[in-house]
Protein backbone atom coordinates (compact mmCIF):
# COMPACT_ATOMS: atom_id res chain seq x y z
CA UNK A 1 0.00 0.00 0.00
CA UNK A 2 2.66 2.60 1.00
CA UNK A 3 6.16 1.13 0.27
CA UNK A 4 7.68 4.57 -0.39
CA UNK A 5 6.75 7.83 1.89
CA UNK A 6 8.50 11.27 1.97
CA UNK A 7 8.78 13.45 5.13
CA UNK A 8 10.13 17.09 4.75
CA UNK A 9 11.96 18.34 8.09
CA UNK A 10 12.66 21.73 8.66
CA UNK A 11 14.09 21.87 12.36
CA UNK A 12 10.58 22.46 14.08
CA UNK A 13 8.19 20.32 16.56
CA UNK A 14 5.70 19.91 13.63
CA UNK A 15 7.82 18.33 11.00
CA UNK A 16 9.24 16.28 13.83
CA UNK A 17 6.26 14.80 14.54
CA UNK A 18 5.49 14.16 11.08
CA UNK A 19 8.81 12.05 10.62
CA UNK A 20 7.81 10.55 13.53
CA UNK A 21 4.84 9.83 12.02
CA UNK A 22 6.28 8.34 8.92
CA UNK A 23 8.28 5.68 11.14
CA UNK A 24 5.28 4.58 12.51
CA UNK A 25 3.18 3.82 9.03
CA UNK A 26 6.58 2.35 7.93
CA UNK A 27 6.55 -0.13 10.38
CA UNK A 28 3.14 -0.74 9.76
CA UNK A 29 3.74 -1.39 5.69
CA UNK A 30 7.09 -2.37 5.42
CA UNK A 31 8.22 1.11 3.99
CA UNK A 32 11.13 2.50 2.51
CA UNK A 33 11.30 6.59 3.99
CA UNK A 34 12.48 8.84 2.09
CA UNK A 35 13.69 12.02 4.58
CA UNK A 36 13.82 15.57 2.54
CA UNK A 37 15.61 19.02 3.84
CA UNK A 38 14.81 21.85 1.53
CA UNK A 39 16.87 25.21 2.29
CA UNK A 40 14.38 28.00 1.16
CA UNK A 41 15.69 30.70 -0.48
CA UNK A 42 16.75 33.74 2.23
CA UNK A 43 15.36 31.49 4.83
CA UNK A 44 17.73 31.02 7.54
CA UNK A 45 20.73 28.61 7.65
CA UNK A 46 20.10 25.06 9.28
CA UNK A 47 22.63 22.41 9.47
CA UNK A 48 20.24 20.07 7.26
CA UNK A 49 23.19 17.78 7.06
CA UNK A 50 23.09 17.10 10.34
CA UNK A 51 19.51 16.77 11.09
CA UNK A 52 19.44 14.04 7.97
CA UNK A 53 22.06 11.70 9.50
CA UNK A 54 19.90 11.88 12.90
CA UNK A 55 16.81 11.09 10.43
CA UNK A 56 18.59 8.31 9.17
CA UNK A 57 19.93 6.59 12.33
CA UNK A 58 16.40 6.88 13.44
CA UNK A 59 14.96 4.99 10.50
CA UNK A 60 17.56 2.69 10.64
CA UNK A 61 17.05 2.02 14.33
CA UNK A 62 13.23 1.51 13.71
CA UNK A 63 14.89 -1.64 11.17
CA UNK A 64 13.09 0.32 7.69
CA UNK A 65 15.27 1.40 4.59
CA UNK A 66 15.65 5.29 4.19
CA UNK A 67 16.67 7.39 1.74
CA UNK A 68 17.94 11.14 2.88
CA UNK A 69 17.59 14.29 0.15
CA UNK A 70 19.42 17.90 0.23
CA UNK A 71 17.08 20.10 -2.09
CA UNK A 72 17.08 23.95 -2.23
CA UNK A 73 14.16 26.30 -3.40
CA UNK A 74 10.76 26.94 -2.48
CA UNK A 75 9.82 23.60 -0.10
CA UNK A 76 6.32 23.16 -1.91
CA UNK A 77 7.56 22.66 -5.18
CA UNK A 78 10.17 20.51 -3.96
CA UNK A 79 7.99 18.45 -2.30
CA UNK A 80 5.84 18.30 -4.67
CA UNK A 81 8.18 16.93 -7.14
CA UNK A 82 9.83 14.58 -4.79
CA UNK A 83 6.93 13.11 -3.87
CA UNK A 84 6.54 11.60 -7.65
CA UNK A 85 8.73 9.17 -6.80
CA UNK A 86 6.89 8.29 -3.25
CA UNK A 87 3.33 6.79 -2.53
CA UNK A 88 2.40 10.02 0.07
CA UNK A 89 4.35 12.73 1.17
CA UNK A 90 3.80 13.71 5.35
CA UNK A 91 4.03 17.33 6.72
CA UNK A 92 3.54 18.69 9.72
CA UNK A 93 1.08 21.52 10.21
CA UNK A 94 2.30 25.10 10.96
CA UNK A 95 0.85 25.00 14.49
CA UNK A 96 -1.99 25.79 16.59
CA UNK A 97 -4.44 28.61 17.02
CA UNK A 98 -5.85 30.41 19.91
CA UNK A 99 -9.10 28.32 19.37
CA UNK A 100 -6.59 25.02 19.57
CA UNK A 101 -7.29 24.20 15.87
CA UNK A 102 -4.58 23.04 13.59
CA UNK A 103 -2.95 26.01 11.50
CA UNK A 104 -1.88 25.44 7.70
CA UNK A 105 1.27 27.14 7.10
CA UNK A 106 1.81 28.23 3.22
CA UNK A 107 3.78 25.19 2.49
CA UNK A 108 1.42 22.73 3.07
CA UNK A 109 -1.86 24.55 1.92
CA UNK A 110 0.36 25.00 -1.69
CA UNK A 111 1.55 21.30 -1.34
CA UNK A 112 -2.48 20.19 -0.98
CA UNK A 113 -3.22 21.94 -4.12
CA UNK A 114 0.15 20.71 -6.29
CA UNK A 115 1.12 17.35 -5.15
CA UNK A 116 -0.25 14.57 -7.61
CA UNK A 117 0.57 11.78 -4.27
CA UNK A 118 -2.18 12.04 -1.21
CA UNK A 119 -0.33 14.40 1.63
CA UNK A 120 -0.72 13.52 5.29
CA UNK A 121 -1.50 16.50 7.34
CA UNK A 122 0.03 14.91 10.35
CA UNK A 123 -1.16 16.31 14.11
CA UNK A 124 0.86 17.39 17.05
CA UNK A 125 1.60 13.94 18.11
CA UNK A 126 2.29 10.80 16.15
CA UNK A 127 -0.83 8.59 15.65
CA UNK A 128 -1.48 5.21 15.96
CA UNK A 129 -3.95 6.00 12.84
CA UNK A 130 -5.99 2.47 13.61
CA UNK A 131 -9.34 3.76 13.44
CA UNK A 132 -10.55 5.62 10.24
CA UNK A 133 -12.95 8.50 9.16
CA UNK A 134 -13.77 9.78 6.02
CA UNK A 135 -14.87 12.97 5.17
CA UNK A 136 -17.38 11.87 2.01
CA UNK A 137 -19.30 14.30 -0.13
CA UNK A 138 -19.20 11.66 -3.13
CA UNK A 139 -16.97 13.66 -5.39
CA UNK A 140 -14.28 11.33 -6.78
CA UNK A 141 -11.34 12.67 -4.45
CA UNK A 142 -13.74 11.30 -1.88
CA UNK A 143 -14.15 8.08 -3.46
CA UNK A 144 -10.50 7.57 -3.60
CA UNK A 145 -9.98 8.47 -0.06
CA UNK A 146 -12.69 5.84 0.92
CA UNK A 147 -10.59 3.21 -1.12
CA UNK A 148 -7.83 4.27 0.74
CA UNK A 149 -9.12 4.16 3.92
CA UNK A 150 -10.84 0.47 3.40
CA UNK A 151 -7.18 -0.14 2.77
CA UNK A 152 -6.04 0.92 6.56
CA UNK A 153 -8.79 -0.50 7.55
CA UNK A 154 -8.30 -4.09 6.08
CA UNK A 155 -4.72 -4.02 8.23
CA UNK A 156 -5.81 -3.32 11.10
CA UNK A 157 -9.36 -4.56 11.04
CA UNK A 158 -11.42 -1.66 12.14
CA UNK A 159 -14.01 0.76 11.75
CA UNK A 160 -14.68 3.58 8.98
CA UNK A 161 -16.60 6.06 10.08
CA UNK A 162 -18.27 7.26 7.12
CA UNK A 163 -18.77 11.76 7.64
CA UNK A 164 -21.10 13.97 5.59
CA UNK A 165 -22.05 17.07 6.22
CA UNK A 166 -25.43 18.66 4.85
CA UNK A 167 -28.53 20.15 6.50
CA UNK A 168 -30.66 17.96 4.06
CA UNK A 169 -30.40 14.66 5.56
CA UNK A 170 -32.87 12.75 2.99
CA UNK A 171 -30.21 14.27 0.36
CA UNK A 172 -27.43 13.03 2.54
CA UNK A 173 -28.19 9.64 2.85
CA UNK A 174 -28.41 9.07 -0.97
CA UNK A 175 -24.85 10.86 -0.95
CA UNK A 176 -23.25 8.38 1.18
CA UNK A 177 -25.50 5.62 -0.33
CA UNK A 178 -22.37 4.77 -2.61
CA UNK A 179 -20.16 4.44 -0.09
CA UNK A 180 -22.32 2.43 2.00
CA UNK A 181 -22.61 -0.14 -0.98
CA UNK A 182 -18.97 0.31 -1.58
CA UNK A 183 -18.06 -0.67 1.97
CA UNK A 184 -20.59 -3.43 2.77
CA UNK A 185 -19.46 -5.33 -0.56
CA UNK A 186 -16.04 -4.80 0.73
CA UNK A 187 -17.41 -6.29 3.64
CA UNK A 188 -15.71 -3.38 5.84
CA UNK A 189 -17.68 -2.94 9.13
CA UNK A 190 -18.71 1.16 8.85
CA UNK A 191 -20.95 3.73 10.97
CA UNK A 192 -22.64 6.43 8.96
CA UNK A 193 -22.99 9.77 10.39
CA UNK A 194 -24.75 12.56 8.22
CA UNK A 195 -25.22 15.68 10.23
CA UNK A 196 -26.26 19.11 9.44
CA UNK A 197 -23.66 21.98 9.70
CA UNK A 198 -20.15 22.79 7.95
CA UNK A 199 -17.63 20.01 7.10
CA UNK A 200 -14.62 21.01 9.32
CA UNK A 201 -17.21 21.50 12.61
CA UNK A 202 -19.32 18.42 11.70
CA UNK A 203 -16.17 16.17 10.90
CA UNK A 204 -14.57 17.35 13.55
CA UNK A 205 -17.73 16.82 16.13
CA UNK A 206 -17.84 13.20 15.14
CA UNK A 207 -14.09 12.83 15.39
CA UNK A 208 -14.67 13.95 19.25
CA UNK A 209 -17.53 11.67 19.80
CA UNK A 210 -16.05 8.34 18.04
CA UNK A 211 -12.30 8.95 19.09
CA UNK A 212 -11.13 8.58 15.49
CA UNK A 213 -7.55 8.96 14.94
CA UNK A 214 -7.18 8.97 11.33
CA UNK A 215 -8.89 11.08 8.38
CA UNK A 216 -9.67 10.40 4.99
CA UNK A 217 -10.60 13.45 2.64
CA UNK A 218 -10.57 14.43 -0.82
CA UNK A 219 -8.86 17.40 -1.54
CA UNK A 220 -12.08 18.02 -4.81
CA UNK A 221 -10.66 20.97 -6.71
CA UNK A 222 -12.82 23.91 -8.86
CA UNK A 223 -12.29 26.01 -10.95
CA UNK A 224 -12.05 29.90 -10.42
CA UNK A 225 -14.31 31.93 -12.12
CA UNK A 226 -12.40 33.14 -15.37
CA UNK A 227 -9.40 31.89 -14.33
CA UNK A 228 -9.59 28.32 -15.69
CA UNK A 229 -5.84 27.46 -14.74
CA UNK A 230 -6.56 28.27 -10.97
CA UNK A 231 -7.73 25.59 -9.04
CA UNK A 232 -8.86 25.66 -5.08
CA UNK A 233 -9.24 23.16 -2.50
CA UNK A 234 -12.46 23.50 -1.33
CA UNK A 235 -13.52 21.46 1.91
CA UNK A 236 -9.88 19.72 2.70
CA UNK A 237 -8.12 23.20 4.35
CA UNK A 238 -11.86 23.66 6.55
CA UNK A 239 -11.25 20.22 7.75
CA UNK A 240 -8.04 20.43 8.86
CA UNK A 241 -8.35 23.57 10.85
CA UNK A 242 -10.41 21.85 13.17
CA UNK A 243 -8.53 18.72 13.74
CA UNK A 244 -5.45 17.73 15.48
CA UNK A 245 -4.99 14.36 13.69
CA UNK A 246 -3.36 12.93 11.04
CA UNK A 247 -5.45 14.11 7.42
CA UNK A 248 -4.80 11.76 4.39
CA UNK A 249 -6.14 14.15 1.68
CA UNK A 250 -6.36 12.25 -2.00
CA UNK A 251 -5.64 14.42 -5.05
Amino acid sequence: MFTRLLVGLDGSPRADSAFEQAVVLGKRFGSSIIVAYVEEPGGRSADGAAMLDRAQERVRAAGLKVETVARAGPPDLELAELAKSADAVLVGRRGVTTKGQGALGPTVASLIRIAERCVIVCGGLPSPMQSCAVAFDGRDTSRRALELAMQFASVVEGTIHLIHATDDREAGLKVVGVAEATLSMQRVAFVTHVEPGKPGEVVARVIKRTHCDALFAGAHMTHQQGRPSAVVVSHAEEILRHTDIPVVIQP
